[in-house]
């Protein structure tokens, strides 16, 4: 594993370059959350309820741990709604079956929604090899998302490897997002409702239908952003708002730059590009909901 520093070999990347190229692959690993695939292979094991799905397929890589590991891990779940689910879910289905049941669901999402002749193209095995190339620099130090999913193999088909890949590069940015979260005193739903305010983050109707929070809370917590004048009585970011969230987000891309720059700056480009493509394909396929994002 690299450190956090440049070495004389890497080259710093042009600015949010690695950003960039994380919202590409984020986006097509997220798909499987939200397919019916998925949800249709946990289903055969007995696991039906959606944020016992979510839970299982995101942590199965963990184990079978308690819901007191997967509020730590996760951040912005609240605690009551993943105690309902863990660890009563591993009694239902073990880490491993999850695991499998979760490969082939991710297998049939990418199929149905790139099609035949994407899967299997020259461009996605170029794309899965630079992915894992990336990956070689991840540090596994206060990352346990990351950490617990390169324990798994990679897979041998050069989809699901690229996804991996991409499921190995989200999540260790998402425990540096984590750090950088706790940094600027943003709690796990100050952070859904700062979010959410951007424009970028899930609409409250998600957050409370997948987070567990109740109107009720996130009211009190816009009420405390309110207060620290991250946000103004329309439910806007104030000008102190926008900064803290770029801030946030700044140092995200700091913790997370080693993948990025060891790779290089050819190879994030090229990266993008393709993962451009894979996800614009995704999209056009339907891969979300359409009332997923923004602020109603």
């Amino acid at each position: 594993m690299t450190s956090s520093t440049t070495s004389p070999t890497q080259a710093a990347l042009p600015p949010r370059a690695g950003r960039r190229c994380h919202n590409v692959l984020n986006s097509l690993h997220s798909t499987h959350y939200f397919s019916p695939d998925v949800s249709r292979e946990l289903a055969g094991l007995g696991i039906t309820h959606p944020s016992a799905v979510n839970f299982a397929v995101r942590a199965a890589a963990f184990g079978a741990v308690g819901a007191g590991v997967v509020t730590a891990a996760f951040y912005n779940y609240k605690h009551t709604l993943v105690a309902e689910h863990l660890p009563a879910v591993w009694r239902t289905a073990s880490p491993e079956d999850v695991l499998a049941a979760r490969a082939r669901g991710v297998d049939t999402t990418l199929r149905r929604l790139l099609g035949e002749d994407l899967v299997s193209s020259p461009e996605m095995a170029e794309a899965a090899e630079l992915a894992l190339r990336a990956t070689e620099a991840c540090s596994r130090s206060a990352r346990p998302l990351y950490s617990a999913h390169a324990d798994l193999p990679v897979p041998d088909a050069p989809h699901l490897a690229y996804w991996h890949a991409a499921t190995l590069l989200r999540e260790h940015r998402g425990d540096g997002h984590v750090s950088a979260l706790l940094g600027a005193e943003l709690d796990g739903i100050e952070a859904l409702v700062s979010h959410t305010a951007t424009g970028k983050g899930m609409t409250p109707k998600w957050n409370f239908a997948t987070r567990g929070w109740s109107r009720q809370e996130w009211d009190a917590a816009t009420e405390r952003l309110r207060d620290r004048g991250v946000i103004d009585g329309e439910g806007e970011l104030t000008e102190r708002g926008v900064e803290l969230r770029q801030h946030v987000e700044a140092e995200t891309d700091r913790l997370d730059r080693a993948p990025y720059e060891h790779l290089g700056e050819a190879g994030v480009e090229r990266l993008t590009e393709l993962g451009t493509v894979f996800i614009g394909t995704a999209l056009r396929a339907g891969a979300f909901p359409a009332d997923l994002l923004g602020k109603a």
